[in-house]
């Protein structure tokens, strides 16, 4: 226990010197550095050669200090919270370099009691999951594959409400990185373009009468290449930089998002689905379009006249018959 509460100190100092040095533009020297953080100027020179070997640059000048010069794109607990303003996401982050999944490591802690709000990113995925049982390719150091736990006081059956929330917002954290609006595609996809840049999968432990946690898994292709795709996709693919033409910083983008999730959860807790309902149909780049749905060996085509109360997609049909999809695989004609 105390190996990891001094872990855990450790990160709050390497998180509190990022800040500092984000704040200034010039030199901040050891004395100003050892006196804020109240630790030696030994120790602020241990945190600074730690930060330096996960690929920070930070030049030292005698007489002025310390002041940073450049930052890797590394995702580490110390860089994500370094400024993230949001109040209950990130609380702990956790940050690793390869997992099965995120989603099923986020499950496991949650089962044994990790706080609401945990977040666990991870640079690249073996076993990445996707919808229905499919896999989600997560090459190393270009995306962003995260999960996060939630404790919402709900019942079972609200749960689908945090697929819309979490789309709305990847919505809007893709929308501070580009100019390209992106438009969400019922169930649980975000378009760049018409072709498919993130993808969502929310799962939970429950109750007959009430949910334990909710794990919001994001997967977002940021900095991919063309030929990093393979070529036999169910729907055509991309990434922010391909349809951007820009690098992404993947450190910014997270920040971004767990800053929009917390403010729509925090939204939702006090006024309800309402507000990320209207928002998600808003963005939503189905509504009035002609579709075609796979349900399991059914075929419907029809017109998306929006989705109930339940999250079901109505779909009418040429005689005029409106019909109501839980799920299924969505084409837009």
């Amino acid at each position: 226990m105390k190996n990891r509460e001094s872990k855990s100190t450790e990160r709050s100092i390497d998180r509190q010197i990022l800040e500092l040095f984000r704040e200034r533009s010039g030199f901040v020297s050891g004395a100003e550095l050892s006196a804020i953080l109240k630790v030696s100027r030994t120790a602020v020179w241990k945190h600074i050669k730690t930060l330096r070997s996960q690929g920070y640059g930070i030049t030292a000048r005698h007489s002025s200090g310390y002041r940073l010069v450049s930052a890797p794109d590394v995702l580490t607990p110390a860089a994500v919270t370094a400024g993230l303003t949001a109040k209950i996401l990130g609380c702990r982050i956790i940050c690793l370099p390869e997992t099965g999944s995120t989603n099923s490591e986020a499950y496991r802690l949650a089962e044994e009691g990790a706080a609401e709000g945990t977040v666990i990113i991870a640079d690249s995925q073996s076993k990445g999951k996707g919808r229905l049982g499919r896999s989600w390719l997560s090459p190393a150091g270009v995306n962003l594959y995260c999960s996060l736990i939630l404790r919402p006081p709900i019942l079972p059956v609200d749960a689908f409400k945090f697929t819309f929330l979490s789309a709305v917002a990847v919505a809007r954290a893709i929308e501070s990185s580009v100019s390209i609006p992106p438009l969400i595609k019922w169930p649980n996809d975000i378009l760049l373009n018409g072709k498919k840049v993130a993808g969502l999968l929310n799962e939970m432990s429950a109750e007959t009468e009430r949910v334990n946690f909710v794990i919001l898994g994001i997967g977002v292709n940021l900095n991919m290449r063309p030929e990093q795709f393979p070529g036999d996709l169910r729907y055509p693919a991309t990434s922010l930089a391909i349809e951007s033409g820009l690098e992404i910083s993947r450190l910014s983008f997270v920040r971004n998002l767990l800053e929009s999730l917390d403010s729509l959860y925090t939204d939702y807790l006090c006024n309800g689905y309402g507000p990320v309902r209207d928002e998600w149909v808003a963005r939503c780049g189905m509504i009035g379009s002609r579709v075609s749905v796979s349900v399991a060996s059914e075929q419907i085509e029809g017109v998306a006249t929006g989705i109930d109360d339940s999250g079901a997609l109505l779909v009418k049909t040429a005689t005029g018959v409106i019909s109501r999809v839980l799920a299924g695989d969505v084409e837009i004609l």
